[in-house]
């Protein structure tokens, strides 16, 4: 049995698709399961696929029901002790990023899940670190990147993604797997993945608002008045800091105005 299953997810993302399996095929550790779940794509996605099948364990492209249910029948293949979800677009941070992340996976097989840093791309590129100590506040603001998480295989044997929801099923599997299985976690000191900014999940902030408040209400409704005040708190604080550097900006052009005049600049 393989220590690490990728699963990479795609439907009609062809360019992302060829980002994210480059990143896989050229690893320098290649001992892992490479799983790919294509939903009936008809951008070429498919015939792409077919081409790389030499480093495929296992493919299909067929219809789904949207992303949570092809990462469900992406576990259903899955086989390794852990598994990385790798979707179209996303990519490995490095060459050697499998090669600096299977010694925690060797000497920490124990623990349910592994989460180490992430590469964020939108208009500029930036290292986001996420904390060792998580917390259900952390949880009402943010979540764990999956493309940089490596899940124990069998924890999707007490849960698996709740295909109902469109964005927000990878952050409803951990706020339950943390509060109501109990699950494990370890913090590495990697960063494991690249994201680009520009899926749904980073554009449409009113369904991810949306669609958490119905999982607070239907499965942790005993915290729904914490969830509610700690979120409107953290809008509150967002808000004063966004006028906080506007305000600064905007006196910081004043002042350097003023100072030219004064010294004929």
């Amino acid at each position: 049995m393989s220590k690490l299953s990728i699963v990479t997810i795609n439907y009609n993302n062809l360019h992302g698709l060829q980002r994210t399996m480059e990143s896989v095929i050229n690893q320098t550790w290649q001992e892992f399961e490479y799983i790919v779940i294509d939903g009936g794509s008809n951008d070429g996605s498919a015939a792409y696929i077919a081409g790389q099948s030499e480093h495929i364990d296992y493919w299909v492209s067929e219809p789904d029901k949207g992303i949570y249910n092809a990462m469900n029948k992406g576990i259903s293949k899955a086989n390794g002790d852990y598994i990385l979800f790798l979707n179209s677009g996303d990519e490995l941070y490095l060459n050697n990023s499998l090669q600096s992340i299977i010694p925690y996976i060797s000497n920490h097989s124990n623990i349910d899940i592994i989460y180490g840093s992430l590469s964020v791309v939108g208009q500029k590129e930036w290292i986001k670190e996420y904390p060792s100590i998580l917390s259900l506040k952390y949880f009402i603001a943010d979540s764990l990147p999956h493309p940089s998480t490596l899940i124990k295989r069998e924890c999707f044997n007490s849960l698996l993604y709740d295909e109902s929801l469109k964005i927000v099923s990878d952050w409803k599997f951990f706020i339950l797997g943390f509060s109501k299985y109990n699950f494990t976690y370890l913090k590495i000191d990697v960063t494991i993945s690249k994201f680009y900014q520009d899926g749904i999940s980073s554009t449409n902030f009113d369904l991810v608002s949306n669609e958490k408040n119905s999982v607070f209400k239907n499965d942790l409704s005993f915290f729904l008045t914490d969830y509610k005040e700690i979120y409107n708190n953290n809008n509150v604080v967002n808000e004063l800091r966004e006028k906080y550097f506007l305000a600064k900006n905007s006196y910081s052009h004043i002042f350097k105005n003023l100072f030219n005049r004064i010294f004929g600049l």
